[in-house]
């Protein structure tokens, strides 16, 4: 079975910076795509970031793009977001998310590309 576990999340100040990490069991880590999607209250999930299976890809939206950092460590089964210049506008709930499969090379940036979530971890910024 496969889990996503999602931690890093908390309260800071604008500006300020949080890591969140996404640790992976019950599939081969290395050959999915990995991605990261927010939801803030009253709005739909949107993507943030993502990885490809191999790493050598990443992908962002343009509100985080210059701002965070997607990793992934297949040594651990884990992949990380780094964000840094945090703003107010950035407070939701955060996901972490495995493609639907091995291997997948469909859109990074939609929710039915991804087959596997985790719980989600909240991260708020506050002015």
């Amino acid at each position: 079975q496969v889990q996503l576990v999602e931690s890093g999340g908390g309260l800071v100040q604008a500006g300020g910076s949080l890591r969140l990490s996404c640790a992976a069991s019950g599939l081969t880590f290395s050959s999915y795509a990995m991605g990261w999607f927010r939801q803030a209250p009253g709005k739909e999930r949107e993507f943030v970031a993502a990885i490809s299976w191999s790493g050598a890809n990443t992908y962002y939206a343009d509100s985080v793009k210059g701002r965070f950092t997607i990793s992934r460590d297949s040594a651990k089964n884990t992949v990380y977001l780094q964000m840094n210049s945090l703003k107010p506008e950035d407070t939701a709930v955060y996901y972490c998310a495995a493609a639907r499969n091995a291997y997948y090379s469909g859109s990074a940036f939609y929710t039915s590309s991804y087959g596997y979530w985790g719980q989600g971890t909240q991260v708020t910024i506050s002015s």
